[in-house]
């Protein structure tokens, strides 16, 4: 125990803000929402305890609630591969020793630090409007836009653009993982002959598997969290017919709009529970793909 707290006192001497914060700012909020997912309160009475009848409800007659997830599931699945994608795509475009590539880095990062903010979101709702932007670039060359935002069929995927397109956080950190891998090993794989194809599904892809394991990992919960964009665009109602009713925006405006706040609590466990489940199954499924340069046979 001795050596183990010499071996590992200076991360918990860093980890000292966020032990503060968490126990003495969040437990106590956690705690009480656990303990209201079991009972009917709207805020102005006091919590009256109704034990699984949320539960029961939420899975057995809320339509919406299955609607918010499929909408969620759906956004998960297209948002995270092609966010991924695009980050190391444009990383490896940076990898190759540009001179000014610390420009080049805080360019493609805004985006991130700005695509969360309601001016943004507004901002992307004008772009994609029947008579935004985007319809007018297509009409210079005589193709007719739809409605991409009013469209139950197309709406959704605007906001997967929008994620598309916050692809910096991640693309710094495949960056990083890519300035470690050794450059003798690509050299060696030229003097065989081997192109460049093959040298990044033998080389880049599984040497860089610990980076996209974390990658995939955060951009998962952030993609479940989503709710900012989605909010703004669909007027905070999840219109056009459901098509952008997030998880997120259904649980705020259970809480908050019809002061549900036991159902929404309820919500709220539910959603950490999925979350917690994608992330159990990706770390244990990591074992199997991905591998540390420290590991030992």
């Amino acid at each position: 125990m001795k050596k183990f707290f010499a071996r590992n006192a200076p991360g918990y001497v860093f980890l000292t803000p966020w032990f503060i914060g968490f126990f003495f700012l969040a437990l106590g909020p956690i705690l009480a929402s656990l303990y209201l997912s079991f009972t009917r309160y709207d805020m102005v009475a006091d919590p009256r305890w109704v034990g699984l009848d949320n539960y029961a409800y939420m899975f057995e007659k809320d339509r919406r609630f299955w609607k918010a997830l499929e909408v969620t599931f759906t956004y998960v699945a297209l948002a995270v591969p092609a966010r991924l994608i695009m980050a190391l795509g444009v990383a490896m475009l940076l990898d190759k020793g540009l001179r000014t590539i610390g420009l080049y880095r805080a360019i493609f990062y805004l985006p991130s630090l700005l695509g969360s903010s309601i001016a943004i979101a507004i901002l992307w709702r004008q772009l994609f409007s029947a008579d935004g932007v985007v319809n007018q670039v297509l009409a210079n060359f005589g193709i007719q836009g739809a409605a991409w935002i009013s469209n139950p069929d197309t709406s959704l995927y605007t906001l997967v653009v929008l994620a598309m397109w916050q692809f910096g956080s991640p693309m710094l950190i495949f960056l990083a993982g890519l300035r470690g891998i050794p450059r003798d090993l690509y050299e060696a794989a030229e003097i065989d002959g081997t192109s460049k194809r093959r040298q990044f599904f033998r080389i880049t892809l599984p040497l860089l598997a610990p980076v996209i394991f974390f990658n995939l990992v955060l951009q998962t919960i952030e993609a479940f969290k989503t709710f900012s964009s989605a909010f703004i665009i669909s007027n905070g109602t999840g219109a056009p017919a459901d098509s952008l009713l997030f998880y997120t925006v259904y649980l705020f405006n259970e809480a908050f709009k019809f002061f549900r706040m036991g159902y929404a609590s309820a919500l709220a466990w539910v959603l950490l529970l999925i979350i917690g489940f994608f992330t159990a199954v990706s770390f244990f499924t990591s074992k199997y793909w991905v591998h540390y340069e420290n590991e030992r046979d």
